[in-house]
């Protein structure tokens, strides 16, 4: 059994993620995982706890109002700075002043008028696929593209570039707090990219996101260039990133959970459920981005000390057995399910209507066109990424017509 923090951070740790979570649900919820003399990095498993860890405001995000020094510096160069400034990190009022710009494109209503457009491009999709022989790849050829396609059209980018974005995206995911050459490289070359495709908006805005992002960058008073930049970003790589595993990781647990799929094929009306259950089941996003302790104060038992990192285990909060009633079976007809694979509190996701409908319009999709499709190869725990925050699968290998 794992039994510290570095073994979170081994590429392997997904293959025992599970067990581990039970543990520590079982054994010690607020986890000391890392300590180096004077700070405690802790990881919280239990829901009740993760609750209350992703609602309090005694939890904040920018480190620097915990750490003086580590203030934003203006003299690093931009492709560092604009990870101080993501949606994700910053704390109100801040936060609710850059939430406020992005929210009118996301909500629930503006998102349902997406609704022909997302079939189409999955309709495409599904087209291209039939014409393929043998086994496909499902990630490469339908979880992948449909996001990335959609959400590169609400922001205004080039949809042929999305091959980049996710070279670029898988870049960012899978790095930790090292930033090595590879990453320090590809993200400059990210930041070059948008700096072009942002002179093009000046000159030639149109209707979409960026364009009314560098609206407001213009009016000087909402938005900095590297509060821009670091938008932008975060919103090519969160538009997709989560989608991609929804898709991928349910299906590939109905793959895994005949029963299941067969119940699903045969009635489509338990999609909506079945979605909720994938991402409850398998959670896009394993843990929360980083949070610190803004006071000395007693959490659960445990002694937190000001400037202590605390990660929140979504993964593990929605296997909890005190919450969910038989929480290690997969089951597509479950309700209530209140899981928190969209976070809770302030930094509820965004885009969470958008996966939602993303996800519901990809399974009744692909369960229509393909009734008899069937999961082939070897897959097993190793099948997951090296992504820290996020779980999603390296490919989904599939015969269309079995």
């Amino acid at each position: 059994m794992m039994n510290s923090f570095e073994s979170v951070f081994q590429s392997n740790f997904k293959r025992g993620a599970y067990p581990f979570y039970s543990h520590l649900r079982k054994t010690d919820p607020v986890f000391a995982a890392w300590e180096d003399g004077e700070h405690t990095t802790w990881i919280v498993s239990g829901y009740e706890d993760v609750l209350e860890l992703l609602k309090t405001y005694s939890f904040i995000k920018n480190q620097s109002k915990v750490f003086p020094n580590s203030e934003g510096n203006h003299d690093l160069p931009l492709e560092a700075r604009v990870f101080q400034h993501m949606m994700l990190d910053v704390d109100p009022p801040d936060h609710t002043r850059l939430r406020k710009l992005v929210q009118p494109y996301f909500n629930p209503k503006k998102i349902q008028e997406l609704s022909p457009r997302i079939e189409a491009i999955a309709d495409q999709l599904i087209d291209e696929m039939k014409v393929k022989e043998g086994v496909i790849d499902l990630i490469d050829d339908f979880a992948f593209p449909l996001p990335i396609i959609v959400i590169s059209e609400l922001l205004g980018v080039p949809t042929e570039d999305r091959e980049k974005f996710r070279r670029w995206s898988n870049t960012i995911v899978s790095a930790s707090d090292n930033m090595d050459t590879d990453f320090q490289g590809d993200v400059r070359e990210f930041i070059e990219y948008l700096t072009l495709l942002l002179k093009e908006k000046k000159e030639n805005p149109k209707d979409d996101l960026i364009s009314n992002l560098v609206l407001h960058e213009e009016e000087g008073e909402q938005l900095t260039e590297d509060e821009l930049y670091s938008m932008i970003i975060l919103l090519i790589i969160a538009g997709h990133e989560t989608t991609v595993n929804l898709i991928g990781n349910g299906m590939y647990a109905l793959f895994e959970h005949p029963d299941q799929l067969e119940k699903l094929r045969m009635n489509h009306s338990f999609i909506e459920t079945a979605i909720e259950e994938s991402l409850r089941f398998y959670s896009p996003v394993d843990f929360s981005t980083a949070r610190w302790s803004a006071e000395d104060m007693d959490f659960k038992g445990k002694r937190i000390k000001r400037g202590d990192m605390v990660l929140a285990s979504i993964s593990s909060a929605n296997r909890d057995e005190r919450k969910f009633e038989d929480a290690g079976t997969f089951d597509v007809t479950r309700k209530p399910n209140p899981h928190m694979a969209f976070g809770y509190g302030i930094h509820f996701c965004l885009g969470a209507p958008l996966a939602r409908l993303e996800g519901k319009i990809a399974f009744e999709k692909l369960l229509s066109a393909f009734p008899t499709m069937k999961m082939v190869g070897n897959h097993d725990e190793s099948n997951w990424r090296d992504m820290f925050l996020l779980r999603g699968l390296r490919g989904l290998y599939v015969e269309l017509d079995a």
